[in-house]
This record gives C-alpha cells, sequence and structure tokens, in this order.
C-alpha cells in the first residue's frame, strides 16, 4: 500500500474535484463510522469523499473508553446478539484490521465486600459465557487467554492499590484495548485514501438530500454543491439531517489520573456501581503513564457535542466509585484531566434512562432521503459501515462486495512483524509500520526529538507527522486528536507551543501529495 497523506494540498484537490466531478457515495461525518463507511466504499471500487466539519474524530469517537470490547457488558443486559458481534469484530480488529493499535489487556475483577459470594458467581459465569464468545470467534487464547480465579495476593499483584482488607481474591479475564481511540479513526480514513477516497475536514455539509449536499468551506467561507448517493453518518447529530432519527445522547465522562495515584496497575479494575447490576467502574491503565477512570451513563440533553463539559456530579461519582475498591482513596486534587463523549443512541421518542438503551446502530435506508446510519458502537464500526454501504451499492446498482473484514489499515502488520521494526517501542504502539517513518522526520529535524513536555512522551516529530500525513490543520488537531496530550493538562502549554512552531515548519517543509 502507497503510504496515504492527508493535508493541505491534498484537501484543495479534493475540494475542486467535489465542485466537479460526481462521486458514487458522499459520506457526512469524520467519527469512526464515517470513516468506517469512506473506506467500505472506496475498497469497493466507489469514487468516494469523506466531508467532516471540524476534524477527524473530533467527536464522540475520541472520547471513549479505549477498550475493543468482546461483549460482555452487554451479556449482562442480554443482548447476546451485540456481543456476538462484538466478539466477532474485536477479532478482525486485533488480528487483521489493526494489529498495531490493540493490544490484550487484563481484566480484573476483585472479589471484596463491594462483591459477595453470589455475585461473585454470577459475574464468573457471565466472563466464562463471554470467552465462549471469544472461542466462537476463534480469537486465539494465545492473543485473548482464558479467564481464572487469582488469589488475593495474585490480585494485588496486578493492582497494588487495591483495598486489602477483605480481598478474597479476583476474577482475571481478558479483553482488547485501544491505544488511542483517535488514531484508529486517522488511519481508517487513510487507509480510504490509500484506495482511492477523498478527505476533506473543516468543511460543514448543509442542505443534503439523497444525491446532493451544499458544502461550505470552513477555511475560506466558499461554498459548492457536490453530488453523488449522500450517507449521513454524523452521530449525535444525525436527527438534523433524518427527522426520522431520534438521538438520546448519553454522556460518558472520564476522569485522568496519574498511575503512581492507583499504585501502578498492570490490570484494568473494576468497582461495582451500587445499586445497579452488572454495571461498574473501570481504571484502565494507558501506556503513556496515566489511567483513565470511567464511565457514567446520563441523559446529556442539549450540550456541546464535540467537547462536552465533564459536571462536578460526574467527577465525585466517579470518585466515590473507584474509592471504595481502593486502599487509599483518590483526592480530586489528583485528577489531571477530564473528558466526556456523547453515545449516540437511538431512542423511541419520549426518551428514559440513557443506561437502559440498546447500543444496536439503525440505519434508514429511505427512497428520496440520504441512507443515515447511525448509534451502534465503536468496536462494531466495521459491521456498520458494511451495512451502510450495501444500501449504496443498492442505489448505484453496484455488485461490488464487502472487503473491510480482511483488509489492514495503514502500519498494521502482523505482531512478529511489528515486534522487528526498527523504531521505538512507544513509535510502533502508535503508528506500526509507519513508526520508522516519524522516527526520520526527528532525524531531519532533531530539535523534534525531544518530548514536548516533562510530564507526556509525545515527540515534535509526532506533530510534524500529523501535519504532513494525517490531516491535521490546528493546533487542536494535534494536541488533542492526532495525539492526546489534551488528556494531561499539565502539559498542554508547553505541547501548544511545539505545535504552533510544527505548523509554521510544514509550512516551508516538501508536503507530500
Amino acid at each position: 500500500m502507497t503510504a496515504p497523506a492527508i493535508n493541505r494540498r491534498t484537501r484543495a484537490r479534493a475540494l475542486e474535484r467535489l465542485a466537479t466531478i460526481r462521486y458514487d457515495c458522499i459520506v457526512i461525518g469524520g467519527g469512526v463510522t464515517g470513516a468506517g463507511v469512506a473506506l467500505d466504499a472506496a475498497s469497493r471500487g466507489l469514487r468516494t469523499a469523506l466531508i467532516e466539519r471540524v476534524d477527524l474524530a473530533a467527536g464522540t469517537s475520541r472520547w471513549s473508553s479505549k477498550l475493543v470490547h468482546g461483549g460482555l457488558r452487554y451479556l449482562a443486559k442480554g443482548d447476546v446478539g451485540i456481543a456476538w458481534e462484538s466478539a466477532r469484530e474485536r477479532h478482525a480488529l486485533m488480528t487483521t484490521i489493526a494489529p498495531h493499535l490493540t493490544h490484550a489487556a487484563a481484566n480484573l475483577v476483585p472479589l471484596d465486600a463491594s462483591t459477595p459470594p453470589p455475585l461473585g458467581v454470577l459475574a464468573e459465569a457471565g466472563i466464562r459465557l463471554a470467552d465462549g464468545l471469544r472461542i466462537a470467534s476463534r480469537t486465539s487464547r494465545h492473543l485473548l487467554p482464558r479467564p481464572s480465579r487469582i488469589s488475593a495476593s495474585e490480585a494485588l499483584v496486578l493492582a497494588p492499590g487495591l483495598r486489602h482488607d477483605g480481598l478474597r481474591g479476583g476474577i482475571l479475564y481478558w479483553d482488547g484495548q485501544l491505544e488511542d481511540d483517535a488514531r484508529l479513526v486517522t488511519a481508517i480514513a487513510r487507509t480510504a485514501v490509500a484506495h482511492g477516497a477523498d478527505v476533506v475536514t473543516r468543511c460543514a455539509a448543509t442542505e443534503l438530500t439523497d444525491t446532493a449536499v451544499t458544502l461550505r468551506d470552513e477555511l475560506t467561507g466558499g461554498f459548492l454543491t457536490a453530488h453523488g448517493h449522500v450517507v449521513n453518518a454524523t452521530g449525535v447529530w444525525a436527527g438534523e439531517h433524518e427527522p426520522s432519527v431520534h438521538i438520546e445522547p448519553s454522556r460518558g465522562s472520564h476522569i485522568v489520573v496519574r498511575s503512581e495515584a492507583v499504585g501502578r496497575p498492570r490490570a484494568i479494575f473494576t468497582a461495582p456501581v451500587p445499586g445497579h447490576f452488572g454495571r461498574f467502574v473501570f481504571a484502565m491503565p494507558q501506556s503513556d503513564g496515566l489511567v483513565i477512570i470511567g464511565l457514567t451513563d446520563e441523559p446529556a440533553g442539549d450540550v456541546d457535542g464535540v467537547a462536552p463539559v465533564v459536571p462536578a456530579d460526574d467527577t465525585r461519582f466517579l470518585l466515590d466509585t473507584i474509592n471504595r475498591v481502593l486502599e487509599r482513596p483518590l483526592a480530586e486534587s489528583e485528577v489531571v484531566g477530564r473528558y466526556a463523549g456523547l453515545r449516540p443512541l437511538v431512542s423511541p421518542a419520549g426518551g428514559g434512562p440513557t443506561a437502559d438503551l440498546s447500543r444496536k446502530h439503525l440505519l434508514v435506508d429511505e427512497p428520496g432521503r440520504p441512507v443515515t446510519i447511525t448509534g451502534g458502537k465503536l468496536t462494531t464500526y466495521r459491521q456498520m459501515a458494511e451495512a451502510t454501504v450495501d444500501a449504496v451499492c443498492r442505489r448505484a446498482r453496484s455488485a461490488a462486495t464487502c472487503r473491510t473484514r480482511s483488509l489492514p489499515l495503514v502500519g498494521a502488520a502482523a505482531r512478529e512483524v511489528l515486534s522487528r521494526v526498527a523504531a521505538p517501542e512507544r513509535l510502533v504502539r502508535r503508528y506500526g509500520t509507519e513508526a520508522t517513518a516519524v522516527a526520520g522526520l526527528g532525524l531531519a529535524h532533531p530539535e523534534l526529538l525531544r518530548p514536548v513536555s516533562e510530564t507526556y512522551p509525545t515527540l515534535g516529530a509526532e506533530l510534524l507527522f500529523g501535519v504532513l500525513r494525517e490531516g491535521a490543520l490546528t493546533v487542536e488537531d494535534l494536541v488533542e486528536r492526532r495525539t492526546r496530550i489534551s488528556f494531561d493538562a499539565q502539559a498542554l502549554d508547553d505541547a501548544r507551543e511545539v505545535a504552533v512552531q510544527v505548523l509554521a515548519l510544514a509550512e516551508h517543509a516538501h508536503t507530500p501529495a
């Protein structure tokens, strides 16, 4: 695969084509679903464009818990079908599509006073049922080992910060974890480019019909009309373009702490939410020395879908819940970052508790209207995209079939190949086989081989790669999405300074097309 680039030059050329050429598929929305639709369509040979008002992964898709679920949480609600979909899609992501951005994560359910023996038995039964889905999806136990009961001492090795008193042991199971959800979206979009798609960010879509859309260039203010079969993949905004869809946004809040504040855990560990069977708060170690604690599930109402504010009550709820299982309770002063995302849950008119709503997706394919895809979950984005492009192909009278289940993303390779990439391990986790290209930028610009902050390990070379190859146009694109420096508020000022310098440098650098 030719290394694909998204940048100012490719953006300008794409806008010229959108004004003059008819497309087979025009996708509105640059989250994981929209990027997935664009890749599926382009890989089938359809002339495809992806249009995004802000930036790739600007909304919900960058605010997840960074997990690739195998379906356990859906089994607890009786959604066996969704659990099975999740297990199959997890297998594809971890073995073929994005091995470089996924890894096996140990998950620990502590057995203590908050999980009495009967509940422990039920939890273990559910975990073993989920492992049955792992077996049925043909995911090797070498990638995701079988679950097991472990002793209290073994549990404390994995999560030293757990409360010792009353700890009887734990249930250990394995699931998938993403290195970075926003990077997954970027990789999907760039892979679509490698298959011929055009990607344009900072471009707003208005006046959608089934075969045309008015576009406003947010950088110049210019307008154009693009023609082709239109797909509405705008997530929590889907109802603005498809009146028959009722979205009930659910706010999923997270807080971020430093790993040492919770005992430097080596496994994701859980704390049950009192009074809610099968609902937990998770403490999820990240690769850069942080732990994400989440998440809430609350009706969001009319709030900013790009960057929702985390209410004080959500912070308190997460701290109170996770502190129930910690030896040393976390103080709010130890929270270094907060973030929330809005799940686009499809709801019957009249609403209800968002925690009770299904995570199923909804496809609307009505004559004379854009194809609309909404709802669902990050893990099953590929399946949602396949169903959507099937609908587009019916409209376009194309017999092309889906290829994405076995299509690696840019940077992907078998795990044994990734282990031999001649670049720092941290870069390989984030860029896969392209890690050498990122490192090469550092060699060409030695000042960019330093971390952007004393508290965060992102290199300046990563920011430059984000501009030259990954479509970053602003400081916010760089610190919030191509990297996740914004998770650490203490690092932001220094990182923004480096980002400004990198954007200036990129203006004078050779920009690949």
